[in-house]
C-alpha cells in the first residue's frame, strides 16, 4: 500500500432480523453464520488485520451493552482502540467520533476505513487489492471513497450508488464521482438500475482522510461533529440519530465510488444463510437435525443438536429453534421480525426472549 490505513469496525448493531439467534446478550456480530468457528466480528478483524498491519492500528466502536463481549472475542485489541458508545446514535455519530479520535492520535492525513462487522467477503486477496486502491485514491485527493458492489441481481433490499464521471484508475481499478445515492428501490426501479450498468450496491464501507471527513462533517452535519468536539463522548445521548449516508454521503460533493467484485453479502437477515450455504443438489439449507417430507426451499436452524425439527409440505420458510423460542416465517417476510420484537418488548412476559 502507498499509505497505511486505520480500519474501524462498526460493531454496535443489534442484528434484530436474526432473532431469536441474535439477542441482547448475544448480538449478530458474535455469531458464526457461515459454518466456521469464527464469529462475524472475529472474521472481520481477521480480514482487516493484514491491512492494518497490527492490532495497534485496528479500531472498534461498539455499544456499552456488548463492549465486554467484544473484549472477550478480541482480547488482542488495545483497550484504547475500543470506543464504547453510551447510547447507540447510528453510524454518523460513530464515524464522527472515531474520526476525531484517530485525527487526535495520527493527524488529519491519517487514512481511515469504516467496515461493518456483519459482512461476508469471499475473496480476501481481491478485498485487499480493492482497499489498496481506495487508500491510494483517498491519499491523492480530497475524496470520500465508498466501495460499490457490482450488483448480481435487482435487489430491493440494498441502497444503490450511481456512477458519474470517471476520474481515473487506482491499483488498476476505475474510480468515479458519485452522481447520487438511492435508498432501497422497488423491483422495477432496481431492474432499470441494473440495465444501465451505472449502478452499484452501497456496501456501507468507506475510506477517507481524517481531515477531509471532519471538514465535510462540519459543513453538512455540524449538529453531530461540533458537540463531539466541544464536549466529547459524554454528549452522545443528546446527538441526533442519523446514518452516515443521510448525514453526509447524500450531501457531500466529494463522494467517489470504486465498483468492486470480491464476493460480498451483508448478512442482513436469515435469507443470507441460503445465499451462502445453499447447494444445488439439496432442497433445503439445514443447520439442524431436520426430517422433511415434501419440504423445499426451507432454511432450518437449531442451536441444540438434540432438537429434531420435522416438516411436512412446507416451502420457502425459515425455521429457527434457539433455547426456548421457535420462529417460523415465510422467507419473503423476514424483514418483519423487527415488528414482532416491538410487540415482545411491550409485554413483560417476553422480556427474557429479547
Amino acid at each position: 500500500m502507498t499509505s497505511s490505513l486505520f480500519p474501524v469496525i462498526l460493531a454496535g448493531g443489534k442484528g434484530e432480523r436474526f432473532w431469536p439467534l441474535s439477542r441482547q446478550d448475544r448480538p449478530k456480530q458474535f455469531l458464526s453464520l457461515d459454518g466456521s468457528s469464527r464469529s462475524l466480528l472475529q472474521a472481520t478483524a481477521d480480514r482487516l488485520l493484514p491491512i492494518a498491519g497490527n492490532w495497534e492500528s485496528l479500531w472498534i466502536i461498539t455499544s456499552s451493552q456488548i463492549a465486554e463481549g467484544v473484549r472477550q472475542q478480541l482480547p488482542e485489541l488495545p483497550s484504547q482502540n475500543l470506543l464504547i458508545e453510551s447510547q447507540g446514535r447510528d453510524t454518523a455519530a460513530a464515524v464522527a467520533w472515531a474520526s476525531l479520535e484517530i485525527n487526535k492520535r495520527y493527524g488529519e492525513d491519517a487514512i481511515i476505513g469504516f467496515f461493518p462487522s456483519d459482512h461476508w467477503i469471499a475473496n480476501q486477496k481481491a478485498f485487499i487489492h480493492t482497499l489498496s486502491a481506495a487508500t491510494q485514491l483517498a491519499a491523492s485527493t480530497a475524496a470520500i471513497v465508498t466501495l460499490g458492489i457490482k450488483p448480481t441481481f435487482p435487489s430491493t433490499g440494498y441502497g444503490y450508488i450511481e456512477q458519474g464521471e470517471k476520474i481515473g484508475s487506482f491499483n488498476e481499478l476505475p474510480a468515479y464521482h458519485v452522481n447520487r445515492f438511492t435508498e432501497k428501490p422497488n423491483r422495477e426501479t432496481a431492474e432499470t438500475f441494473l440495465s444501465t450498468g451505472r449502478f452499484c450496491w452501497n456496501s456501507g464501507m468507506f475510506v477517507f482522510r481524517a481531515g477531509v471527513v471532519l471538514k465535510e462533517l462540519h459543513t453538512h452535519a455540524p449538529e453531530i461533529i461540533e458537540p463531539l468536539e466541544q464536549q466529547g463522548p459524554d454528549i452522545y445521548p443528546q446527538l441526533p440519530k442519523k446514518s452516515i449516508d443521510y448525514a453526509l454521503m447524500e450531501k457531500t460533493t466529494l463522494a467517489h465510488v470504486l465498483p468492486v467484485e470480491f464476493g460480498w453479502d451483508d448478512l442482513g437477515d436469515w435469507n443470507a444463510i441460503e445465499r451462502l450455504l445453499k447447494k444445488e443438489e439439496t432442497p433445503n439449507v439445514e443447520l439442524a437435525t431436520h426430517v422433511g417430507l415434501d419440504t423445499q426451499g426451507a432454511i432450518v436452524y437449531a442451536t441444540n443438536p438434540e432438537d429434531v425439527i420435522v416438516t411436512i409440505g412446507l416451502e420457502d420458510v425459515v425455521i429457527v429453534r434457539d433455547r426456548n423460542v421457535t420462529l417460523i416465517v415465510n422467507k419473503d417476510r423476514t424483514q418483519e421480525i423487527k415488528q414482532v420484537l416491538k410487540t415482545l418488548q411491550n409485554d413483560p412476559r417476553f422480556s427474557e426472549l429479547l
